[in-house]
């Protein structure tokens, strides 16, 4: 599959969950103390992203 999330640490030693697109980072997450809030982003993203409406800035 093209896309997919994974989880790495970052400089500071936070968890850190990464949206990828053919192993390019379209966006991530705030850093997380733990593994177990990255997950969570995660699931939080997968169960509320569907749903959220598009807002246009300009």
């Amino acid at each position: 599959m093209p896309h997919y999330f994974e989880i790495k640490k970052n400089k500071k030693g936070e968890h850190v969950a990464y949206f990828k697109y053919n192993s390019e980072a379209i966006f991530w997450t705030e850093g997380y103390s733990s593994k177990a809030g990255a997950k969570k982003a995660i699931e939080s993203i997968l169960k509320n992203g569907p749903t959220a409406e598009v807002r246009d800035a300009e």
